[in-house]
């Protein structure tokens, strides 16, 4: 067990390193990389990882709060079981990541790309998607009341009884989601109508 307390890295490889059991708190890492780390059981509050490549590195079981990922690359990450509490991962990439039994609570999630992510049955509710990629995502009983999906792309997503109640849906191609089983407020249902054509009154 390890602990990094207001430190601050930039440009370090830490590539193929054991970080792991270590706790984090309010450090600073700049355009370092994590390929192939382990990092199991890792524990950061408050810090901040900018532009970082987290490339099969294995962060089972990790567990982060109010921490900040920006523009971050998790290609073949192993993310088992991982937590995002309140954090900040606008235009962070997951394709290809491991992240079965992830925990995402509220935070923004904004132009991440998300594509295939296995959310089923997932507590969303609060989180901002704004202009993320969910294409070809599993959202199936997903409950995403109250998050702001503006611009989302979900074309091919599976959406089956996901609860949208209170989310903003604006810019989103409507046309193209499956709703079958999909719980909606009134004024989403008007939304979903119109962009079929309806006239509403």
């Amino acid at each position: 067990m390890y602990q990094y307390k207001d430190r601050e890295f930039t440009d370090i490889h830490f590539d193929g390193h054991d970080l792991r059991y270590g706790e984090l708190v309010r450090c600073i890492f700049k355009n370092c990389t994590f390929m192939n780390t382990s990092m199991e059981e890792i524990d950061t509050s408050h810090c901040r990882f900018i532009e970082c490549d987290f490339k099969g590195a294995a962060l089972n079981a990790s567990i982060h709060t109010e921490s900040a990922f920006e523009n971050c690359k998790f290609s073949g990450a192993n993310l088992f079981v991982a937590k995002f509490l309140t954090c900040k991962m606008t235009g962070s990439d997951f394709s290809g990541a491991q992240i079965d039994g992830i925990t995402l609570s509220r935070g923004d999630w904004s132009y991440t790309n998300l594509r295939y992510a296995k959310l089923a049955k997932q507590d969303l509710r609060g989180i901002r998607f704004h202009e993320a990629d969910l294409s070809d995502s599993d959202l199936t009983k997903a409950d995403l009341r109250d998050c702001d999906l503006t611009r989302v792309a979900l074309g091919k997503a599976r959406l089956a009884g996901a609860d949208l109640r209170g989310a903003k849906l604006e810019g989103m191609n409507l046309k193209a989601l499956e709703v079958t089983g999909v719980r909606m407020d009134r004024e989403q249902a008007v939304l979903f109508l119109r962009s079929h054509g309806a006239k509403v009154d």
